[in-house]
Formats: structure tokens, sequence, C-alpha cells
């Protein structure tokens, strides 16, 4: 399926900068976006219209899904994504939602995999409770998916999409393999497709795929639907019985929310502690930094890391400055653990991390940095250009040549050079850190800084925490505007500066991303200015953004 054209760091209405792509289905693209007249994210769900200028499918489309979202902003505030606008552009409607802290259902089961029951089961009763409160407003998803559904970093699930359904001159089926059998045969559907949706979901976190395959032509997998005997699921215990009864093929036949409700609740209530551990809870220390759940692969998008604190350097600093270089501590863990598996890596360009656009390397560049200046580091940078790749792949992605995994006790893993080791690990008392990583006798370095003492707006703390300390550096002066962007689909921000070090001029890169509750981390890269632009250093700062991961426990 295409995008109609549409790329990263391309601007909708003017207004939109499209960074990275969330999830696609049939007709349909959602991405990460930045609203760079108020400096936030967003989420954008790009629509194909149909190509016939005779017909205007645009106006009832746009009015559909802002009733929709006025109706669940009422019955269910906080449980289905808030619309912010919705805007028709060449041929596609965008609806533009409020950002939301949390991931899409079918990348949480991609990275951490598929769940026992009771996890299953509470996603469940959550996603339950929003669809009865659209069913007492006669109001239908018909779209629901494992892309419409966010699991919150911090519990709970928003549900996008209302409205959509039916953009077209004919009902589009976003997901073919969670349509309903009344939908696939094209049939008038109501609240039971829904609740056959939701079946679907259950069956594919407990089972690691949806009950009847996706077999790549739309028409295929319907026929499938309406054909074929469901499978009977293997690992959904207790919760077995309920799916079967959601995916009864017969609408009239299909179990119906109350009774759901009553059987769901029976599950979460026997194993509390099983079924909670499947949403980031409230966390400790580095934990919550993190976004770290307490069971086997469970996370919040909190959990990549991937977001804004350039903020969490700054208060960092300060805080390590009295607490002495650190270098003696972990070296049995810095060298232990360099070898140990990480999470999947993303394939290619990946995950949207975006790289100083001075110049990239191919994936087989050498990482070894070059001897002869290729550019002066006076100039002014180019703002990164977010790359954009479906967070959904399968599958590890190939590190370039020389670089390996590094897992660092703190709990965060990075791809690293060849003979990259911990050089140093500063903490403090209130749990922040920072990590710096390099080889003896490479001039250059990359810091990892934790901290629990951050701001709300990443460009400001590098502009009123961090900047000031930097400004008492020798020959410091910064390069271009401190830039908002978006890190792993959080809010983060982006500066470059140079200053003196030892009689060597250097120029760092720094990318902070706020993980909330006042945290954030901050990656910094460091390397002689005069060979900023040498082509293996591109790559080792793309390679750095694109590997950094939380773990879990």
């Amino acid at each position: 399926m295409g995008n109609a054209g549409a790329a990263a760091n391309e601007l909708v209405a003017g207004r939109y900068r499209l960074q990275e792509v969330v999830h696609h289905e049939v007709g349909c693209v959602c991405w990460y976006g930045e609203d760079i007249e108020y400096a936030r994210p967003r989420l954008l769900t790009q629509t194909q219209l149909p190509p016939d200028p005779m017909e205007d499918w645009a106006g009832p489309a746009v009015a559909r899904i802002r009733h929709a979202s006025e109706l669940m902003g009422l019955r269910c505030p906080g449980g289905a994504a808030s619309v912010i606008d919705v805007v028709e552009e060449s041929g596609s409607l965008w609806t533009v939602v409020e950002w939301i802290d949390g991931m899409p259902l079918g990348e949480f089961l991609d990275q951490y995999g598929p769940l026992d029951h009771a996890r299953a089961a509470r996603i469940g009763l959550d996603v339950l409770g929003v669809l009865e409160a659209a069913h007492g407003e006669g109001l239908v998803h018909g779209e629901l998916s494992l892309g419409q559904v966010f699991v919150r970093d911090h519990g709970g699930v928003v549900v996008s999409g209302y409205g959509l359904a039916g953009a077209g001159p004919a009902a589009r089926i976003g997901a073919p393999a969670y349509a309903s059998p009344e939908q696939a045969r094209g049939e008038a559907y109501g609240s039971p497709a829904d609740l056959w949706a939701l079946g679907a979901l259950l069956y594919t976190m407990t089972e690691g795929r949806p009950p009847f395959r996706d077999r790549g032509q739309p028409e295929a997998t319907l026929k499938a639907i309406v054909r074929l005997p469901l499978r009977s699921p293997r690992h959904a215990g207790p919760l077995a019985q309920t799916m079967q009864g959601l995916l009864r093929k017969d609408s009239r036949e299909r179990l119906t929310g109350p009774v759901v409700r009553d059987a769901l609740v029976r599950i979460v209530n026997e194993d509390p502690a099983a079924a909670e551990a499947s949403l980031p809870q409230s966390r400790p220390a580095v934990h919550r930094v993190l976004g770290l759940a307490r069971g086997r692969k469970n996370l919040g998008r909190a959990g990549l890391i991937g977001t804004a604190v350039a903020a969490a350097v700054a208060v960092t600093v300060t805080a390590l400055a009295a607490t002495g270089d650190g270098s003696g501590d972990d070296v049995a863990a810095s060298d232990a653990t360099a070898s140990r598996t990480a999470p999947v890596l993303p394939t290619g360009a990946g995950n949207g991390a975006g790289t100083p656009s001075s110049g990239t390397a191919s994936p087989t560049t050498s990482p070894s940095p070059s001897a002869s200046p290729s550019s002066s580091a006076s100039a002014t940078p180019s703002p990164p250009s977010p790359t954009s790749s479906s967070s959904s792949s399968s599958g590890a992605g190939k590190l370039p040549a020389g670089f390996r995994v590094f897992t660092a006790s703190e709990g965060f893993a990075v791809a690293l050079p060849k003979g990259w080791k911990r050089l140093s690990t500063n903490r403090a008392e209130d749990g922040s850190y920072r990590v710096v990583f390099g080889a003896d006798g490479d001039p250059r370095d990359l810091a990892v800084t934790y901290s629990t003492r951050v701001g709300s707006d990443p460009v400001a703390v590098w502009r009123d925490t961090v900047e000031p300390a930097l400004r008492k550096e020798s020959g410091y002066d910064r390069l271009g505007a401190i830039r908002a962007t978006t890190y792993q689909g959080r809010e983060a921000a982006d500066m470059e500066w140079v200053d003196e070090s030892e009689g060597t001029r250097v120029r760092t890169f720094g990318r902070g991303f706020l993980i909330g509750g006042g945290e954030g981390f901050s990656l910094r890269w460091a390397t002689p200015a005069a060979d900023w632009e040498n082509a293996g250093n591109q790559q080792a700062l793309k390679t750095f953004l694109e590997t950094f991961r939380g773990l879990p426990d």
C-alpha cells in the first residue's frame, strides 16, 4: 500500500511536520509528527480519498470524525484519541490527534512478544470500556485493530480512529484480519462487529497472530474470515472461551459487552499482579525512567527510551559535579554485558531517530574518524531529517560493520564501535547518572545521561539549564537554534555546539528526550570539530540514535 507520496519531514497543511510512520493499514498511514505552530508532538492519520472529483467524500468524513471525537470526549475522556484538526490535502484526509503517551498495541507485541491470559484480559477490559462508551452513543468504530489501540506508558489504553470507517465510497476495511464476517461480506454491521474485533485482538495478544491470518490481499483475507473455521487458541488459558464467544461468525450469537466484561473482570481478579504487569506502572529510579514494567517483555513506548530530554543533562551535570569520577564502578558489568543480547534492533534507518544532515555514511563505512577535515565547524548545521520506517518491522536489522551492542547494567543498550568501553560512570544520590563511552586513543566519546529532575519543555531545558553551564566552557559557541523534535515518538530537542578541550576544538551533538514525571535522558556525541562531517562519525551518530534502547527486567 502506498502513502500517496507523503514522506518524512514533509509539511501537512503548512503546519504539521511528518516524522515517523507509526503503522499502516489498507488506505491508511499513521504518522508521528510535530505541530510546528505550537512545537508539540502529534499523531496524524492519513486516509486516502477515492479519486473521484465528482463526489465530495472529504466533507462528510470530516464532519463524521469531528462528531465522533466530540461524543467520545464527553463519554470516555482520556480513553479515545482527541482530534485537534481534520485536513483535506492532495487527495488525502489527515486526522490530527493529541499526543498519546504510549505505543500502538501492534508495536507493543512486536517488541515484547505475546501476553499471558491475565495481561491480555487487562488490556481487553480497557478496550471494552471505550467500546461500551461509544456503543452507548450509537457509535461503532468499525476499524478496530492493533494499530488503533495504544497502550499507555502509565496504564490504560487509548483508542484512535473513531469516524474513519467508510471514509470512501464503499466501506474501507483498514485491517482486514480484524474485520468481522459481516464486514467481510460487505453487509451492514453494528456494535457486534467491534466485539468481534475485540475478540481478534485478544486472540492476537495471546497467540501471537490474528485468528485469520493476513493473506497479503484484502480480498483473500476477507474470504478466509467468512469461509474458514476458527483455529482453536492454544495459549489463552481461561481466556479461550471468551475469545471463542466473541469470534462466533453469526453476529447474533456473539457474546454481549456485559457478558464479556464479567468474564474479563473474573480473569483479572484471579491474578491481579500478572494482569497489571502488562501495562507500565509507577516505577522507581531507573525502571520508572526507562518505562519498564515488572513482567517479561512489557513496557510502554517510554521503555524504548524514545523521547526527549535535553533537559536531563542540565540538572544531572550539576548534580553529578560533586560525585567524582566513577570510572572504577561497574567495570566488570561493562565488559561482561557487552555481548549480551539486546532488544531487536531497527531495520535500516528505522525508528525515525534522525541525524544531522551534514553527511551520512553507508552501513559499511568504517567508524574510524578521518584525519583530514571535511568542513568548517563554524557552519550552522541543518536540522535533523528523521527517517521514515514502519515501527512494526519484524526481525533484527544488521548493525554497521565494526559495531556491536553494549548492554549497560543501568538498564539501557546501545550499539558502539568495536573496542569502545565504559570510560567513566558518575552517579548522584537522587538516582541520576552519567555514563561516558569511548576507546583509548580515540578523541570521540558518547555520554548517556539520566536525570530525575527535568522540566516539561526539552527546548527550555537546553536553553535555560544546560546552556548557562556550557557558556563557562572555553570557546563555547552554539551552532544554530535549539531544535524541537520527536525521538521514537516523544518530545525531544537537539542542540549542537563547539568548545575547546585541551587545545582541541570539539563539536558536540546533544539530543534530550523527556520520559515524564520530571525524568529524562540525553545522548551527547562529541568529536573533534575538524572531523565532524567525516562519514564514519556521521554513521556512528546515526547508529547511536537508532539503537539506543531501554531493556525489560
